[in-house]
């Protein structure tokens, strides 16, 4: 089995500031693209794109394909639960969502102390061992976005897990505060076998600084800066899968070209990538993967990842106060009913929902001064 999924948490969109307006016709060439190059995993969950995501599974495979030749693999929202009530409820809905009579992988979501009270007040494990008893789940794993020692806790009390979803890339490698190292080292002292999300982070590496892109350009000019980040996770032993975020036809078709012609990084190439990582890290100012968690949670809609996106991007060229950057900042200004950095509250919902960990009302104080206040004056 290819070992590259096709993540649908960033699918195509009619309208960009419309998580849950779906390009479904563009989703289905994307289905038969990875599907006419052999690939078979799709990986969907609960809340993405505010379900439309499970529904786009079910309109480009599941209508489309035979049940034998395609892989579903789907999440339980820890996170959303707070009682024993709503454990059926939600599996049902998923199934109807998809189409499916069966999920063939099925991921406890993002196990870590922001979703406690999802599996300890409320017994989630159980149902989804319920579930696989009764032939609904075939292979039943966790994804998580916590430290090492959590994960090793976790694993020890619930040996029944056939795998591990973790956020690995070069960059959170040897971060203090995502452990991607230590958590993979963990699974395989656990004997999980790991899969990967956020291999690019969020796109975050596709995009990378110029002297951090010469380094790879030089070395390989007909490399693709994205495939460097691919064939990091695809070299590490113990991974089994890498889903792949693709949010249009053609980073589809990058991907499987890539992964096509995966070959392992040498001694050398990792020297680059370290050398890389110290570039990014000296330059990026917020470790936000655009995962959209934060945005139901926002009052005043602000689209967060979107403006940690244009944010980071000004301060990587820092190109001084004029930028192609900021004058998107301001024609997005103009649309109605968005949200801008300088509408936060800092009422701190937000926090709790990032996976990264990041303090977002603080970082808004300085995006509200570099685009608004700064360049262009149009706030107090």
């Amino acid at each position: 089995m290819k070992k590259l999924a096709f993540g649908m948490m960033r699918l195509p969109l009619l309208d960009e500031n419309k998580e849950e307006d779906v390009d479904f016709e563009q989703v289905n060439e994307m289905a038969d693209l990875f599907m006419e190059n052999g690939f078979t995993f799709f990986d969907t969950a609960y809340p993405y794109h505010m379900g439309n995501s499970e529904v786009a599974l079910r309109k480009a495979v599941v209508e489309r394909y035979p049940r034998d030749s395609y892989v579903v693999v789907d999440k339980l929202p820890l996170f959303s639960i707070t009682s024993e009530g709503q454990l059926e409820p939600i599996f049902s809905e998923q199934l109807k969502r998809t189409g499916v009579d069966y999920f063939d992988y099925y991921l406890m979501h993002n196990v870590s102390g922001f979703s406690e009270p999802g599996f300890l007040d409320v017994d989630s494990f159980s149902f989804a061992n319920e579930k696989k008893a009764e032939g609904k789940i075939k292979h039943l794993g966790l994804s998580t976005h916590a430290n090492a020692e959590y994960l090793d806790n976790i694993l020890t009390l619930h040996p029944e897990m056939e795998f591990v979803l973790l956020q690995i890339n070069y960059l959170d490698w040897e971060n203090d505060g995502v452990e991607s190292r230590k958590c993979y080292e963990v699974a395989c002292k656990h004997k999980k076998p790991v899969w990967v999300m956020e291999p690019f982070k969020g796109g975050f590496l596709a995009d990378i600084p110029q002297e951090a892109e010469k380094l790879m350009k030089d070395y390989n000019p007909d490399a693709s800066i994205v495939s460097w980040a691919l064939r990091f996770v695809a070299s590490l032993d113990n991974v089994s899968m890498i889903l792949t975020g693709a949010s249009s036809l053609k980073q589809l078709e990058e991907n499987i070209d890539d992964f096509n012609n995966f070959t392992p990084l040498n001694d050398e190439e990792y020297e680059i990538i370290d050398k890389v990582r110290e570039i990014i890290n000296s330059n990026i100012t917020v470790e936000c993967t655009k995962c959209k968690y934060c945005l139901d949670a926002c009052p005043e809609e602000i689209n967060i990842p979107k403006l940690f996106d244009l944010y980071n991007n000004e301060k990587i060229q820092d190109l001084g106060n004029w930028t192609a950057v900021g004058n998107a900042y301001v024609n997005y200004s103009k649309l109605p009913g968005v949200g801008l950095a300088s509408d936060c509250t800092e009422c701190e919902a937000c926090i709790e929902e990032c996976p990264q960990h990041i303090n977002i009302p603080e970082v808004m104080k300085d995006v509200a001064k570099t685009f608004e206040v700064d360049y262009y004056g149009f706030t107090d």
